[in-house]
């Protein structure tokens, strides 16, 4: 049985309930541009909000992450992954957690007890030593020679101030070597496999640590690197995730695995990952911004490598590897399957379009560097501009040759171009928990208001595509053919200003999904939604319903809360996709 249907099945037989995977594209929230951890599409429920599914909750999410995209090519970094994770919202703690974490490895994934150490928190100043989770391992069978006592690696805090806890990390002994007597977590032949995070404390601005009144339970375990733990591979691109890519590619370039590995291992990562962004209900596009620049530059660089091994890039080598991942994955994920000509059609239209100029660009670059001399900023802006070579794309060529890249140069000239591109080849995840402010709070119900606004401007056709919140500013996008007119403009803002005005109601309730859509709710995923869902209503006796959508939360408590509404800026985001840039101000 496949790893997600065995820990599935485990944890719903301790009384959790399977959620739903979210998209990798996350809704209003500002600290990422793709979902990072298991733990995220949670936010708003370890914070404290009801889960319509109770108390105790287990899935499998897709997450990617791109802040160390130069290290995929070697046998464990991925930029998408599925993260196995069970939660307790203050439910069960420690001791439960523990326990049917080592009942699941050493019962039903057999994996011996000598190949198994933890690391738990040391304590410090403010927090004492984690004793529950030290006497319950001592309980399991766990020598006390194989616990490590950590104070940094052993806490977890989500931002600077928030929810925190010690945590207790399992690792597994992944060599043939003889197994050590004492644990030593630097040893990198222990590979860290599962974590169990406590959140128990509150810090607050002044630094104070307080007891949480409800304590609630976060873990989290990679499928990739857990698969190729049980099927004895060091390499994970040698396990059954990846055998059958790896073979095809091999059998496409007509070439073996050995000693073309790192493009190889590129190649299957980044078109994985394409496949799954592509396949988003977002509808994520190849751009020069946020998701879609990861998108092409992903596409980009496995097109690159694909070159590296003598593949005809002009065939149909990626629509092939991409109908493998779309079968391999769609019975766990729907979308991929429903989507699949959608993503087939971002591959073949991104390839055409890269293909036109890499020849030209590899000639230019070639040029450049046959004197051996370094390039400046001003070079790699004119390879990114002329010929579309992102400047990751130039670096790299540069590291094969020797030479560097004068990357803050390239970035001065790059930044009114592109002003999320920095953001997005970071992919940083600054702390969810931390975030939700209140005026982000009010910027996630103007989202709603500015919907419904261009629904009576612009017509009923027009449906949320994506949004980001900071608390500085709110920017939407939305289905739309055609540019807004100032007129357009001017009476979306008036309307969302007139329903701030008229103090209305916000109303929340929980119902089921289909009730839920049957009643007019709108929502932006409906896939990722569990069958009893939330729903936002914004209305009164006098304008009856304006808006009703299935959404997450956080909101205010009535409209009046808002300060005024001012539409900044309204652009093309992609084809068919509009976006509209604002803030809200006070007076």
């Amino acid at each position: 049985m496949n790893l997600k249907d065995l820990y599935i099945n485990f944890f719903v037989s301790k009384g959790h309930k399977q959620i739903p995977s979210a998209p990798v594209v996350p809704e209003n929230d500002p600290s990422v541009l793709f979902n990072t951890a298991g733990m995220q599409p949670l936010i708003p429920y370890l914070m404290g909000q009801s889960h319509p599914y109770g108390t105790r909750l287990c899935d499998y999410q897709k997450c990617i992450r791109t802040n160390d995209l130069e290290e995929v090519g070697d046998v464990t970094h991925h930029t998408f992954f599925e993260m196995l994770g069970n939660w307790s919202l203050g439910d069960y703690f420690k001791d439960e957690s523990i326990e049917w974490s080592f009942e699941f490895l050493t019962e039903h994934l057999n994996i011996p007890v000598e190949r198994l150490a933890v690391t738990v928190f040391a304590g410090n100043d403010d927090i004492p030593f984690d004793d529950v989770s030290y006497n319950k391992w001592i309980s399991l069978g766990i020598k006390p020679e194989r616990i490590a006592k950590t104070e940094k690696d052993n806490f977890w805090i989500a931002g600077e101030t928030g929810p925190c806890g010690a945590d207790t990390e399992i690792f597994y002994f992944r060599s043939d070597d003889c197994i050590p007597e004492k644990f030593d977590p630097s040893d990198d032949r222990w590979v860290e496999i599962w974590n169990n995070v406590f959140m128990q404390y509150n810090k607050d601005e002044k630094g104070n640590i307080s007891e949480l009144p409800k304590k609630n339970v976060d873990t989290g375990m990679g499928v990739e690197r857990t698969t190729a733990i049980l099927e004895g591979v060091n390499d994970n691109y040698l396990s059954s995730i990846w055998k059958d890519v790896i073979d095809l590619i091999s059998e496409i370039a007509n070439i073996p695995y050995e000693g073309n590995e790192r493009s190889m291992r590129i190649i299957a990562d980044h078109i994985r990952t394409a496949v799954f962004i592509a396949a988003d209900p977002a509808g994520i596009k190849p751009s020069n911004t946020d998701q879609g620049y990861i998108l092409r530059r992903l596409i980009r660089r496995a097109i690159r490598h694909a070159k590296t091994l003598n593949i005809d890039i002009d065939s149909d080598w990626d629509l092939k590897i991409a109908s493998l991942l779309i079968s391999k994955y769609q019975k766990y994920y729907k979308e991929l399957e429903d989507n699949r000509d959608v993503v087939l059609n971002v591959l073949q239209d991104e390839k055409k379009r890269f293909s036109k100029t890499l020849e030209k660009g590899l000639r230019e670059f070639e040029k450049i560097t046959r004197n051996k001399e370094n390039i400046s900023g001003e070079v790699a802006f004119h390879l990114f501009d002329t010929y579309g070579f992102p400047l990751e794309l130039t670096v790299e060529l540069a590291r094969e040759r020797n030479l560097e890249v004068d990357v803050l140069g390239f970035n001065e000239k790059f930044r009114e171009h592109q002003e999320k591109s920095r953001t997005a080849s970071a992919g940083k995840f600054k702390g969810g928990l931390a975030g939700n402010s209140e005026i982000e709070t009010r910027y996630h119900t103007a989202t709603h208001l500015l919907n419904a606004a261009l629904k009576v401007v612009v017509g009923p056709e027009v449906h949320q595509r994506g949004s980001n919140i900071t608390d500085e500013r709110m920017r939407f996008d939305f289905s739309c053919d055609h540019k807004l007119s100032d007129e357009e403009k001017k009476k979306t803002e008036d309307l969302v200003n007139e329903w701030i005005n008229a103090d209305l109601e916000v109303k929340v309730e929980e119902m089921p999904k289909e009730e839920a859509i049957k009643s007019g709710a709108e929502c932006m995923f409906i896939e990722k939604y569990p069958d009893i869902v939330t729903v936002y209503s914004i209305g009164n006796d006098n304008y009856g319903v304006i808006s009703k959508e299935l959404c997450g939360g956080p909101h205010v408590k009535r409209t009046s809360e808002l300060p005024k509404f001012k539409i900044k800026k309204e652009e093309a985001s992609s084809a068919g996709v509009r976006r509209i840039k604002a803030v809200l101000i006070n007076e």
